[in-house]
């Protein structure tokens, strides 16, 4: 894709020096930590097609179901429609790298070629997403996850659908933002450990889900890196005692396995 296709597929109003003035202030100053909402993100009607052909959960390869979330999540961009590939092509140009350096101040960044790079999310009535951060370094490649793109693909979201993303404090004791996920809505957000974020459960009608295309970028370094670990999800104050009680002892466990694994080059998909 040439640098003009690849920009075309955006908003253009996103690539004019003031709008990029204006989402550096907003990104700086966004709390509980660095994080911008823009809507409108993609052209339009692409991002209509996006919408009228984005798959069914079942053709998404990954599925998740356990006491801290339920989803689907894929990367199987030969089994989507061709426009999925020409958005992972032009999040992955020198040109949208540019501007994302740009707005965040982050210099550098990448995305890598894998499931860990550009994907699709979607969740049937009842999925959830407990609050959690990210893991921090990439399993096998060892670079440094610095950033995660969700472009929300959502027509006609009703606030009772539930569904919001929530962005909690460090000490995951308030949610001090939700953001409804919109149709053409993207947030971008730093990842680090504090950045604490998660979606409670969705109540849709049948044949609705929750949808959203991910993008992770990354940098070859850090400044403020710490050892490796995987998410590392907690419990909400609201949610229930045996969850409170669960969710630690298997987020250590988890985490002490694979990070021993990684350190003798085994890494658990």
């Amino acid at each position: 894709m040439n640098p003009q296709a690849s920009i075309a597929l955006f908003n253009p109003r996103l690539f004019e020096e003031h709008t990029i003035a204006q989402l550096q202030n907003e990104f700086n100053t966004a709390q509980p930590y660095r994080h911008i909402v823009i809507d409108n993100f993609l052209q339009t009607d692409f991002a209509e097609k996006l919408y009228e052909h984005f798959p069914p959960t079942k053709v998404l390869r990954k599925h998740y179901d356990g006491i801290n979330e339920r989803k689907a999540e894929g990367a199987n961009f030969e089994d989507f429609h061709p426009d999925f590939s020409r958005l992972r092509e032009a999040l992955m140009s020198p040109e949208f790298y540019a501007w994302v350096s740009r707005v965040t101040g982050i210099q550098d960044v990448f995305i890598t070629n894998d499931h860990l790079g550009v994907g699709l999310h979607e969740g049937d009535n009842g999925s959830f997403l407990d609050v959690h951060i990210d893991f921090n370094i990439h399993p096998e490649k060892d670079v440094h996850r610095r950033l995660n793109l969700l472009i929300y693909m959502n027509r006609h979201w009703e606030p009772h659908y539930g569904g919001d993303l929530e962005l909690w404090n460090a000490e995951v004791t308030e949610c001090v933002k939700k953001v409804p996920p919109a149709f053409n809505r993207a947030v971008i957000f730093e990842t680090s450990e504090i950045s604490y974020h998660g979606y409670s459960r969705i109540q849709v009608p049948e044949g609705m889900s929750r949808k959203s295309v991910y993008a992770y970028f990354y940098t070859t370094e850090r400044a403020d890196a710490v050892p490796y670990h995987d998410t590392i999800f907690k419990a909400r104050p609201q949610d229930s005692t045996v969850k409170k009680l669960v969710t630690p002892v298997k987020e250590r466990l988890k985490n002490s396995v694979k990070a021993a694994l990684k350190k003798v080059g085994i890494v658990l998909k």
